[in-house]
């Protein structure tokens, strides 16, 4: 198992949000956190990553303790993109070099710059790679702050709703591009995501989260528009077209 999230219980303040979260993810596989608004799909995550501290549970990435690494460790390990990526005066290319850090020790080597300019390509960034990441739009924005995580050749991407700010055309190129690097890389990715039918069609397993604890957990197979209806609270059909779900309000 690359990942294995046991028992992890969060509240802000006394509002308890989580409750007995468990699941695993072997390498290689793309989960996505689902779940109406507010219902705790963002701070999961963030407690994957140790930017906040569950009030109890384990998160253990290939058998270690994430909550008792160094952060740079963490860095290593695990690639985050949050729903939002501030703007700063970088061009692209430096911004997507920062990914690197958790890797250098004295200084930028040839590998590093190769890596970076790699995943341009693979992101066709090409031509905003010398653009000043203040000046991008909301979407080239966020497809910097993936290339950036892809950059840290992490073991586990956490990306928190990768696809809100791009239009359909984008939305797939990155989704494709996730896959390949999970696929290629021996990596894995954990996404939340709004779109069931993008995650229905580029995820490996799904949890479905309500009132702050899972409600359903599986492959595609074990996903019935029962589940759907009471999570969302919104009766829907699946249906199968050539060869992928696809989720259909009634």
């Amino acid at each position: 198992m690359i990942l294995e999230v046991d028992g992890v219980e969060f509240q802000y303040k006394s509002k308890e949000v989580l409750k007995e979260i468990k699941f695993e993810l072997k390498k290689n596989e793309i989960l996505s956190i689902l779940g109406p608004n507010g219902v705790g799909k963002t701070t999961l995550l963030k407690c994957m990553n140790a930017i906040l501290k569950p009030k109890r549970g384990t998160v253990l990435i290939e058998d270690e303790d994430v909550l008792k690494l160094e952060q740079i460790e963490i860095a290593r390990r695990l690639g985050y993109v949050p729903q939002r990526c501030e703007p700063a005066r970088l061009t692209a290319f430096d911004a997507i070099l920062l990914g690197r850090m958790p890797h250098i020790k004295w200084n930028i080597t040839t590998e590093d710059v190769m890596i970076v300019e790699d995943t341009i390509k693979k992101l066709n960034l090409d031509e905003m790679a010398l653009r000043y990441i203040d000046e991008l739009s909301g979407g080239e924005l966020q497809k910097v702050g993936i290339a950036r995580a892809i950059a840290q050749n992490p073991k586990l991407l956490l990306l928190d709703e990768p696809t809100s700010s791009l239009d359909l055309k984008n939305q797939l190129d990155i989704l494709d591009t996730v896959r390949d690097v999970v696929r290629k890389e021996n990596v894995s990715a954990i996404m939340t995501m709004h779109d069931l039918n993008l995650a229905f069609r580029y995820s490996d397993k799904f949890l479905f989260l309500k009132n702050g604890t899972i409600f359903a957990a599986g492959r595609m197979e074990d996903i019935t528009s029962d589940i759907i209806k009471e999570v969302y609270g919104v009766p829907v059909t699946i249906q199968n077209y050539q060869n992928v779900s696809v989720v259909i309000p009634v």
